[in-house]
């Protein structure tokens, strides 16, 4: 597709990765305008930067006339959405956002990862070593990534690299949005069952992979990661004219805090840690291999790779203390952040905090799932808030339904941000490290200044 489709109107503009599209297709000769019910830092100021923040938030049908070329729909937008029924009255071309990135990137190398955990920390590991040797690509990723200013990049590059998550396209196209992509290269980095509000069994969630590695092309890649035999069950399998490359995790050592590589009789030092980390460094590896870059180029490249943000970073560090903030809200990826923090400085006394936030975490059926997540923290604290579940329409909780899931036996639940902040003030730093946990933001607390 080129660049013939000179007018765009998306609707819900707002989104981390929606207002990164308007940006980058108005780099690309595009007039874009758009909409949403609000607009908040930092895609407010960033869309205000490029000129393209509407005057008020809102929905508004009169957005919407025949000089439109492409409607992109966000998943935001409901199916009742006014821009929406009008663009569908009008006839016109109405596209979700991966639909969108395909058909611009037909003529492209696809790399695509998928995968429940994972996508995005292989995707930014894959973007920094490409862009450490000055190869030229373009990228779609979840999360902002040191190194790059945008977090969507369309040019005419031959390669786009492409985080694959696996929820829903939009409120009117229920196909997940990696199954858009037609990867060439893919990769499947674990599975651990989510989204329960559109997959309602676990089985419907594998079979979205299933689906994903069978569409791997004649002569394309498929990468799967063997240490997760749901993963190492659909990559394993034979599949006509497609090469399979099975991953584990990269050998490593620990010492002092610092992270070592152990390969080839050498020792390189990396800025990252965990065995999850180690896990996504090779499955990244596998993927640069595929598009021609050296062992020695991408150890000398990884060298320098700092984690995107909301991927353990650190808020704060003294002599013996570390206070970390990540994204972490599935179970899977609790537990792998939980060990990897442990893991490093397993001398410090750990406090895990864990917000609980999305529908499937604030799902009492899925409760269980958290079991022993929290585990190696000596103390542990979940916070949620009532309103969240409300807004999701979901039944009400209580403590007592949350100790007896998560099964700690230092565990505190809390509701009150007010209350979070105040225990989290009291905790003496001194040989301890602190981990918060949220796809959210604990009740809007400012964890800048909390320690």
């Amino acid at each position: 597709m080129g660049n013939e489709q000179k007018r765009a109107h998306i609707i819900a503009m707002g989104g981390s990765v929606m207002h990164a599209l308007a940006i980058a297709i108005k780099g690309l000769g595009y007039e874009v305008t758009g909409s949403d019910d609000n607009f908040f830092d930092p895609s407010k100021s960033r869309l205000r930067e490029h000129s393209l923040l509407p005057d008020s938030a809102g929905w508004n049908h009169q957005n919407i006339n025949k000089s439109i070329d492409v409607v992109i729909l966000g998943m935001h937008a409901h199916a009742d959405n006014p821009e929406l029924l009008k663009a569908q009255e009008l006839g016109l071309r109405i596209v979700s956002f991966p639909e969108f990135i395909y058909d611009f990137s037909r003529e492209k190398q696809r790399v695509v990862i998928g995968g429940s955990h994972g996508k995005t920390t292989i995707t930014s590991m894959v973007m920094h070593v490409l862009k450490f040797h000055n190869r030229d690509f373009d990228y779609v990723v979840g999360a902002k990534v040191i190194g790059f200013e945008e977090t969507v990049k369309l040019s005419d590059a031959p390669i786009i690299v492409i985080e694959g998550d696996e929820y829903l396209s939009s409120r009117i196209d229920a196909t997940p949005k990696f199954h858009h992509y037609h990867h060439h290269i893919g990769l499947i980095s674990g599975i651990a069952w989510d989204h329960v509000n559109v997959f309602p069994t676990e089985e419907n969630y594998l079979e979205q992979f299933e689906i994903y590695a069978q569409s791997t092309p004649k002569g394309g890649t498929l990468i799967y990661n063997v240490e997760d035999h749901k993963v190492e069950k659909i990559g394993g399998k034979v599949r006509d004219g497609v090469t399979s490359t099975p991953y584990k995790s990269h050998s490593y050592e620990t010492i002092n805090g610092e992270t070592f590589l152990l390969h080839h009789d050498r020792k390189t030092k990396v800025k990252i840690f965990g065995r999850h980390n180690m896990l996504n460094l090779n499955g990244a590896k596998e993927i640069l291999l595929a598009l021609g870059v050296s062992d020695s180029e991408f150890y000398e490249a990884i060298q320098t790779f700092e984690l995107p943000s909301l991927r353990l970073n650190v808020i704060k560090e003294g002599e013996n203390t570390t206070v970390f903030r990540d994204y972490a809200h599935a179970p899977s990826k609790v537990k792998a952040t939980v060990v990897a923090v442990k893991h490093l400085h397993p001398k410090r006394k750990l406090t895990g905090v864990f917000e609980l936030h999305t529908y499937s975490s604030l799902n009492k059926n899925f409760f269980e799932r958290y079991r022993g997540s929290l585990d190696p923290c000596e103390q542990a604290i979940v916070f949620y808030n009532p309103k969240a579940v409300l807004q999701k329409k979901l039944e009400a909780i209580s403590p007592a339904d949350i100790h007896s899931a998560f099964g700690h036996s230092n565990l505190k639940v809390m509701s009150d941000p007010e209350e979070l902040k105040t225990t989290l003030q009291s905790i003496q730093l001194k040989n301890q490290d602190i981990l918060l946990m949220s796809s959210s933001n604990f009740g809007e607390l400012d964890l800048s200044n909390l320690f």
